[in-house]
């Protein structure tokens, strides 16, 4: 009897420790990792320096809770995380599972304590969740009228100066002309789903936006159609300066390229011209404005833009973080900031958005090495 109750013994504590594994997804603390990807390589200017802050896999969109904590969207996985440092010393120290088995779970936004999900069709809120990290509540949806394709359906997602919910819905194919004019947009809603509503008009595919901190105005990426060799056509940083403006897809890329099947019914000089002429298919998605003190003055008030790279290029373009030096409405240099994720035609990573942290520093997802960077100013 004795060998019996042994025996369950230590089968209970073997399933037991096995199920703590299983359930550790993603937890492993940056210490042990710190040397398993390849920083040397990025190049950054003078000054700067880049280092893990945390392991997640397929890391893309991500947004700050009020009490620090990193949340971070998926495109080709279902999970959404929520990335803890405790000790403030810029290293995750722990990395939780808040919300799995989701349709792709890109955008990810934060808002009164709350935090928003963008799925492909609909919009989900987890009420209170820095407060339920252990423990996440059962999502509310918001909204679940947004269209079902998943070609372009993955989201970012933010809320604007106007406490409204900016939500894009790309073309649901390379190039194509669709009479429900949600297609191809920036649409916004209320804070409770309410109230969709097309914001801006003509936008193929953009997985990147922020607000200009003194303007007010929406400045986004927008990815340009495939298909017509190396260098046509470029994607595009954009300006809304108001409601109702068109970018020009399906009819006219890059502000002065008629497309060859639908160029035809319009003319470019109808559309809104692009603000910075990006790089044929870069794949220009996560951007955000640098409002933060560590870097220099030049930096302030700029835009820093994840070029994810591209996929159909004879030679691959992009995999590199850019920067645009912005003066109130218009851009006034454009160079690169950090590259080196690309060596030859082998890339070992992929930026994917740009979080800048409370100290001025700025975190890069890369949704290919699993992985999310601090980028820091030390002037070493």
């Amino acid at each position: 009897m004795q060998l019996l109750i042994k025996f369950f013994a230590v089968f209970i504590l073997f399933a037991c420790s096995g199920s703590q594994t299983e359930l550790s997804d993603a937890t492993t603390p940056v210490s042990t990792i710190d040397g398993k990807y390849p920083l040397n390589k990025i190049k950054l200017p003078k000054g700067f320096a880049i280092s893990v802050y945390a392991e997640v896999n397929n890391a893309r969109s991500m947004a700050i809770g009020t009490q620090g904590t990193v949340f971070v969207g998926n495109r080709s996985g279902d999970k959404v995380y929520a990335v803890v440092d405790k000790n403030n010393d810029f290293k995750a120290d722990e990395v939780k599972v808040i919300a799995s088995g989701l349709n792709m779970p890109c955008g990810v936004a934060f808002k009164n304590g709350n935090l928003y999900v963008a799925e492909v069709n609909r919009i989900l809120r987890f009420d209170n969740i820095e407060q339920n990290l252990s423990n996440p509540p059962k999502p509310v949806v918001i909204n679940d009228k947004l269209p079902t394709d998943r070609h372009h359906g993955w989201k970012f997602i933010a809320f604007g100066p106007d406490d409204k919910l900016y939500v894009p819905v790309g073309a649901p194919c390379n190039v194509c002309e669709k009479d429900n004019k949600i297609y191809a947009s920036i649409a916004r809603m209320n804070i409770d789903g309410s109230g969709l509503e097309v914001f801006a008009h003509g936008v193929r595919n953009s997985v990147g936006f922020d607000f200009h901190p003194e303007t007010q105005e929406l400045w986004f990426t927008d990815n340009g159609r495939d298909m017509l060799g190396d260098d046509l056509p470029s994607d595009e940083l954009n300006r809304a300066y108001k409601a109702g403006l068109h970018f020009g897809f399906p009819y006219c890329h890059q502000g002065d390229s008629p497309d060859p099947e639908f160029g035809n019914k319009n003319v470019c000089e109808q559309f809104e011209k692009p603000s910075q002429k990006l790089g044929a298919h870069v794949a220009a998605i996560g951007m955000r404005f640098y409002t933060g003190s560590q870097f220099p003055d030049s930096y302030k008030n700029g835009i820093f833009i994840a070029l994810h790279g591209s996929w159909n290029r004879s030679s691959k373009a992009g995999y590199k973080v850019a920067f645009a030096k912005v003066d109130k409405d218009k851009v006034v240099d454009y160079t690169t900031f950090a590259e080196g994720w690309l060596e030859g035609q082998d890339n070992w990573g992929r930026p994917a958005d740009i979080q800048p942290l409370a100290d001025g520093s700025i975190l890069i997802s890369d949704d290919q090495a699993n992985v999310i960077y601090r980028i820091s100013y030390t002037n070493k």
